[in-house]
C-alpha cells in the first residue's frame, strides 16, 4: 500500500538538499521551480510519514494490550487516526492538474442585457479583486473598457501569488472553475417599473504562461495598430497606440489599449495571447483524455450558465455542483471560498471515482 510514496519521499529529500545549496539560488527561475515542487510534495510526504508513524504506534499498542488492557483503547484510537491518514493520503495521491500552481489571466465580459450586463460585470470585477486581496494575491488590471453607466464592458486581470503556495492554493487552482457564463437576476437601475430582469456576463480564466512554457513565432503574428477609445490620458483618441494581435495559426485575436505607448500595449497583448494559447493547448489535451477522465465540472460548456446570482432572494447557486446559499451580499464582497470549494470538492470526487 502506498508504495509510490517512497519515490516521492526520495524526490522530496533531494529537493531539500538542492534548496540548501547556494548554487540553486543563482538561477531564480530554477529556484522558483524547485520551491514549487517542494511545496507541492510536502503535504503528501508529511501525511505518508504520519501514516507510517501511526502504524508503528499501533503495532506497539497492540503488543502492549496483550499484557495491559489499558492499551486497548489507545489501539482503537490509533486505528481510527491511521485510517483517516490513509484517506487523506489517497486523496493527495490523485493526479493533480499540472497547471494548478500557475498564476491567472482572468477576463470578464459583459454579455446579454446591455447596460445591466455591464454593471454586473463590474460587480464581478470587484468581487474577484476583493477575493484576491483576501488570498494575499497581487492583481494587475491589464486592460478595461468601461460602460456609460459606470459598469464594465470588458476587463482583463493578471492575478499572481506573492509567495510559493501550498498545493491547491495558487490562483489557477482556486479560480479555474470560475470560467463560464454568470447569470444575474435583479431589478436594474434603469428599470422604472420594479421588474426583475435576467442578464449575464462571461468569465474566462487562463493559466498565465511563462515565456519558457509556450513559444510564439513572430512570423505567426499579424500586428495592427489603431486609436484608443474611451476615457484616458492625452494619448487616448489622438495617437495610434492601441494594438491588436492576431495569431494566424489559431485565429486568436487579442487587443490592448489601456497603456500609454504602443510598445506597452503590445507587451500586454502578447502576455494575454500566451495565456490564451496555453489554455487552448490544455483544452485540446483535455478532449483527448475525455474518455479516461470524465468530470462534469471541468468539461462544462462555457456557453451554458454555471452560476446564478439572485439579488431579490440574496441567493447564489452553482449549477454544476448543486451549491446554494443565501449570502449573495457576502459573496460579492469577496467571500468566495465556500462556492469555490464546492467546485473543487466535486472535481476531486470525480477524480477519485476515476481512480477506482
Amino acid at each position: 500500500m502506498f508504495e509510490r510514496c517512497e519515490e516521492l519521499v526520495a524526490e522530496y529529500d533531494e529537493l531539500e538538499r538542492r534548496m540548501a545549496s547556494p548554487e540553486l539560488h543563482t538561477d531564480q527561475r530554477e529556484a522558483r521551480k524547485v520551491g514549487k515542487r517542494h511545496a507541492a510534495l510536502r503535504p503528501t510526504v508529511e501525511t505518508y510519514r504520519d501514516w507510517l508513524r501511526l502504524g508503528d504506534d499501533l503495532a506497539a499498542a497492540l503488543e502492549l494490550a496483550e499484557v495491559d488492557e489499558g492499551f486497548a483503547l489507545e489501539a482503537v484510537q490509533l486505528t481510527t487516526a491511521r485510517e483517516q491518514a490513509a484517506e487523506r493520503l489517497s486523496a493527495l495521491l490523485v493526479p493533480r492538474d499540472p497547471l494548478d500552481d500557475s498564476d491567472v489571466i482572468l477576463e470578464i465580459k459583459a454579455g446579454e442585457g446591455g447596460d445591466e450586463s455591464a454593471l454586473f460585470a463590474g460587480d464581478l470585477l470587484r468581487m474577484y479583486l476583493r477575493y484576491a486581496e483576501s488570498q494575499g494575491w497581487r492583481v494587475e488590471l491589464i486592460d478595461s473598457v468601461e460602460s456609460d453607466l459606470g459598469g464594465m464592458k470588458d476587463a482583463t486581470l493578471a492575478v499572481k501569488a506573492t509567495r510559493v503556495t501550498e498545493p491547491g492554493m495558487a490562483p489557477y487552482a482556486r479560480l479555474k472553475f470560475e470560467g463560464g457564463v454568470h447569470r444575474v437576476q435583479r431589478v436594474p437601475v434603469t428599470e422604472s417599473q420594479g421588474r426583475i430582469h435576467t442578464s449575464a456576463a462571461g468569465v474566462l480564466v487562463y493559466p498565465e504562461a511563462e515565456d519558457v512554457e509556450i513559444e510564439i513565432d513572430p512570423n505567426d503574428l499579424r500586428v495592427d495598430v489603431f486609436r484608443s477609445s474611451g476615457p484616458g490620458g492625452q494619448s487616448v483618441n489622438t495617437t495610434d497606440s492601441a494594438v491588436r494581435i492576431t495569431h494566424l495559426p489559431t485565429g486568436t485575436v487579442v487587443s490592448c489599449q489601456n497603456q500609454k505607448s504602443q510598445l506597452q500595449n503590445k507587451e500586454q497583448a502578447l502576455r494575454i495571447l500566451r495565456a490564451r494559447l496555453t489554455a487552448l493547448a490544455e483544452e485540446h489535451a483535455a478532449e483527448e483524455a475525455a474518455a479516461m477522465r470524465k468530470s462534469q465540472v471541468r468539461t462544462v460548456d462555457r456557453s451554458e450558465r454555471i452560476r446564478t446570482y439572485n439579488f431579490p432572494e440574496n441567493r447564489i447557486a452553482d449549477h454544476r455542483t448543486g451549491y446554494k446559499a443565501y449570502n449573495l451580499d457576502v459573496v460579492l464582497a469577496g467571500d468566495l471560498d465556500a462556492v469555490v470549494q464546492s467546485c473543487i470538492d466535486t472535481d476531486m470526487a470525480s477524480r477519485l471515482a476515476g481512480e477506482e
